[in-house]
């Protein structure tokens, strides 16, 4: 039998690969933003059962933090998505190589 501690690690990684598979293969740039949140979302798994494990709340602060950068950051890519829609009428990552100053 699986002890918890390895479950929730393997979730975490398998969160983690997925995201990264998803960053790196899609083209839409909403996929590719929803790649970098199950990889946040597999470190904070992490964090959290390593906070269990050596009885501190570090890793829950950590999260805390992590969630807060991760709100954050979404809602500035989805401002930043919806406007280079109206310019481009499109989010395929492949038309914003234009963007290079």
């Amino acid at each position: 039998m699986i002890a918890t501690g390895q479950l929730i690690f393997s979730v975490a990684i398998f969160l983690f690969c997925f995201g990264a598979l998803t960053f790196f293969t899609k083209r839409s740039a909403v996929v590719a933003l929803m790649g970098i949140e199950l990889m946040l979302n597999g470190v904070n798994l992490v964090l959290v059962q390593a906070g269990q494990i050596y009885k501190n709340a570090e890793g829950t602060s950590l999260v805390l933090f992590v969630t807060l950068v991760a709100a954050a950051e979404a809602a500035l890519a989805l401002s930043i998505f919806v406007i280079l829609y109206r310019k481009y009428g499109t989010l395929t990552l492949e038309n914003f190589r234009s963007l290079k100053g």
